[in-house]
């Protein structure tokens, strides 16, 4: 027989870390890398995308 791995089990502190900060709207906003600039409508556009929980947020300069 293999030796018995003990799994040991996530706090909900651990697990839900930054969560409730996204859900009350203060995310953690990074810039995009692969979706740095794109032009819209003739205008120059910046993709924010929050490290949390990767929401995508737009704007436009």
């Amino acid at each position: 027989m293999g030796d018995v791995v003990q799994f040991k089990k996530i706090k909900p502190s651990v697990k839900h870390k930054g969560h409730i900060l996204c859900k009350r709207g203060f995310h953690k906003w990074e810039v995009d890398k692969e979706q740095q600039f794109d032009s819209k409508q003739g205008r120059l556009v910046t993709v924010y995308k929050c490290s949390r929980c990767g929401k995508i947020k737009n704007e436009a300069r």
